[in-house]
């Protein structure tokens, strides 16, 4: 069931994902060779707790093999998941942060894709077709309309410029929840209700260099891509409003 939020919830919703935008602005920086993924999750629980909020993917799956980050960190061939530990980034890595805040009970959900370092040109390039592929799906979200129109907008610009397009995930409803309905995938396919005022959304176009297919590692969490190819991972949260749309999560 999607859940259409009032005012009061979209105001909640807009000072926790103000707090994840500020913690973004403050954690790119510190994203460069040499530093270990665990010390960038030792930072955001840190700061979060100091904000006076809760990470919100801290625990979250299930019991058995519950999430035990408060970021996914995820480097080069991993998409999504990728659990912070000793690993250390390197020169011309792309390393995907993800992460969302629980503040007094509103949840925010952002990803961004850095590049560490020197990059290589496709690097580059796949994060800037990622990026774009966001806001086209952005801007494609209007009450009014039907979520397929946001699946169209970002898998057309990825075919166009030639990148697979993860399919076994996708972004989803938020707010009052980590995930929500309804799942918006980045492919058009499956239910395709209308958009109206009071949706919140999280739009998260995953991109790669080769091919759309993933697996899973032995830690049931992170998500790489099958053929070992780079990927870059973009998300902003959103309001749908009667007369516009709200980027919630922009910087």
């Amino acid at each position: 069931m999607i859940r259409l939020k009032n005012e009061a919830q979209i105001a909640g919703i807009r000072v926790s994902c103000q707090a994840l935008s500020a913690m973004f602005r403050e954690m790119i920086p510190l994203v460069k060779p040499g530093v270990a993924t665990i010390e960038i999750d030792r930072w955001v629980r840190d700061w979060i707790k100091k904000a006076g909020g809760t990470p919100a993917f801290l625990g979250y799956g299930p019991k058995k093999a519950p999430f035990p980050g408060a970021i996914c960190i995820s480097i080069n061939e991993e998409v999504i998941h990728g659990i912070p530990g000793k690993r250390s980034i390197k020169n011309g890595d792309l390393v995907s942060l993800d992460c969302g805040i629980n503040l007094g009970g509103y949840i925010s959900d952002k990803s961004v894709t850095v590049e560490a370092g020197a990059v290589s040109a496709e690097a580059r390039a796949l994060n800037a077709v990622t990026r774009e592929c966001l806001y086209r799906g952005i801007a494609a979200a209007r009450a009014g309309e039907r979520l397929l129109q946001i699946s169209r907008a970002i898998q057309s610009h990825a075919l166009d410029q030639r990148r697979g397009i993860v399919h076994q995930f996708c972004g989803h409803g938020v707010g009052l929840a980590v995930h929500e309905d309804p799942q918006v995938s980045n492919i058009p396919r499956g239910p395709n209700p209308k958009l109206r005022g009071g949706m919140v959304l999280a739009i998260e176009p995953m991109i790669t260099a080769g091919t759309g297919d993933v697996e899973i590692l032995e830690d049931e969490w992170t998500v790489v891509t099958a053929d070992g190819s780079l990927s870059a991972h973009w998300e902003h949260t959103i309001a749908i409003l009667e007369d516009r749309v709200e980027i919630l999560t922009e910087d």
